[in-house]
């Protein structure tokens, strides 16, 4: 999750621009957010036809790979991150995002496969996709109709994300399962920052800050998918 706190001042924030400026602002940002969700499922869908991807899908998991991928990912989105907040180059911005898809994609590919090659259930990823796009819809619908501030929900996330890495690297450690009750919880997370990440958009960022207000709004949305995919497919077995 995207939780730089590098925004416009109140008095340059896309909330305060002219309404066509602050409309072309949101509009942008959903149509990055709709390309991150299509480059996300083009390159999930390259990675699992790609010959022996099953064993690099197993070493990802192997042992305490998992948290060194985990590691890894954190490092590579608070990069991606940083970068799609550059004021100096469009094209870091895109990087950053581009970046981070990528990185989201390859995290999500043990689940995936499992889903695509293993579950024998060709409609859990659709319906993970359908269920995550209805919250998505309703908690974006409160967040503008509301027009709250959110912001204060940073320190939930904070805490919230130290409280799950904490988990499952003890789960790792132990070797425990974190179970159907950890995904719910995680699902709960999601859905706080798309309503973080979404009345910082209305309220914060600025009109040029499309590509960083989409990424953190697609690390949102990637963390609920993970995790409803997860429900599902841990209901179904």
């Amino acid at each position: 999750m995207a939780l730089n706190t590098h925004y416009a001042t109140r008095g340059d924030a896309a909330a305060y621009a002219l309404p066509d400026a602050r409309a072309g602002f949101i509009r942008r940002t959903y149509a990055h957010l709709a390309l991150a969700v299509l480059g996300f499922l083009v390159l999930e869908f390259v990675l699992l036809n790609l010959p022996g991807i099953g064993r690099v899908a197993q070493l990802m998991t192997t042992g305490f790979n998992w948290l060194l991928v985990i590691g890894l990912f954190t490092v590579v989105g608070y990069i991606a991150d940083y970068w799609a907040r550059s004021s100096t180059s469009r094209s870091v911005q895109y990087a950053g995002l581009a970046l981070y898809v990528a990185a989201d994609a390859l995290l999500f590919l043990p689940l995936m496969f499992v889903a695509v090659y293993i579950s024998n259930d060709p409609t859990v990823i659709p319906a993970a996709g359908l269920i995550t796009g209805l919250l998505f819809a309703g908690l974006t619908v409160v967040a503008f109709t509301t027009k709250a501030d959110f912001s204060f929900l940073r320190g939930v996330l904070i805490i919230g994300g130290f409280v799950a890495l904490g988990l499952i690297v003890a789960s790792l450690i132990f070797g425990f399962q974190l179970g159907v009750i950890f995904a719910v919880a995680m699902v709960g997370l999601a859905a706080v920052a798309i309503l973080y990440s979404t009345s910082n958009m209305i309220h914060y960022y600025r009109t040029d800050q499309y590509v960083a207000a989409s990424l953190s709004l697609f690390a949102a949305v990637a963390l609920m998918f993970y995790y409803v995919l997860y429900i599902l497919m841990a209901l179904r077995r």
